[in-house]
């Protein structure tokens, strides 16, 4: 069934995109995004959530865009849903695409313990907006381009690659800069497309998140607090590595 999506939707406030929140409104208030013409506009929203939210991991997939805000970090599904808060709240309609991606993609971000406990298929998405006529994917603001640069630097010469939270054809130039096209990172890890939605809570009401009980309660107590520190271990690096830690989806 494909859901509705009237503009009226693809611009409304969600529990999870709450961009009323007094937060939000004075984030996008000091950035003076609203005076913005609609390419920048764009532009100056993507490159926030990109850059100054930082790649992490946060509690949960479902979690407002004022929280993830707060947070001061995210991965897809997280930034997704402030990058959809933000875009709506300055007039520009877009809707969730969600998925689900190989685990394989994590590998290197998520070690030990960690990786065992995560399923094999993790959820995934991407924001879609509406502009110039036709519908752009966003997915490239998933790894801030500090993270992004260390992973380029440890391993320069990847094309095609599999890990450390990217699944990209080019490591070298992803396509991850707002441009008035589609921006990827992750899309090659992609096994299963669910759809289109009109937001983020429509969609974890009916296919819910990564985790559930046991395991998502170690995930929130001890997992992802592991998983961040890898992350900003990874973010330091500054050496040129051996290309032996490039991964692969399994066939």
């Amino acid at each position: 069934m494909k859901p509705d999506t009237s503009t009226q939707n693809l611009l409304a406030v969600t529990p999870l995109l709450d961009f009323q929140h007094p937060a939000l409104q004075q984030l996008i208030d000091e950035r003076g995004w609203r005076d913005l013409l609609e390419f920048e506009r764009i532009g100056a929203v993507y490159d926030f959530v990109r850059n100054d939210i930082a790649f992490g991991y946060n509690q949960s997939d479902d979690l407002p865009a004022s929280h993830v805000l707060a947070d001061g970090i995210g991965q897809c599904n997280t930034k997704g849903t402030l990058l959809m808060a933000l875009l709506r709240a300055v007039g520009i309609p877009c809707r969730f695409h969600g998925f689900t991606i190989d685990k394989a993609l994590q590998r290197g971000a998520i070690t030990g313990l960690a990786y065992l406990l995560a399923p094999r298929n993790i959820i995934h998405s991407w924001v879609e907006i509406h502009f110039d006529g036709r519908w752009i994917n966003l997915e490239g603001f998933i790894l801030d381009a500090h993270y992004l640069a260390s992973l380029q630097r440890r391993h320069p010469a990847a094309t095609r690659f599999c890990g450390y939270g990217a699944a990209t054809p080019n490591l070298a130039n992803p396509a991850v800069e707002w441009k008035g096209a589609d921006t990827y990172i992750q899309k090659d890890g992609i096994n299963h497309d669910y759809g289109c939605f009109d937001s983020p809570d429509v969609f974890y009401s009916r296919y819910g998140s990564n985790l559930s009980g046991f395991k998502r309660w170690l995930y929130q107590c001890v997992v992802r607090h592991w998983m961040n520190r890898n992350v900003a271990n990874l973010r330091q690096l500054k050496c040129l590595d051996s290309t032996h830690h490039l991964l692969r989806f399994p066939r």
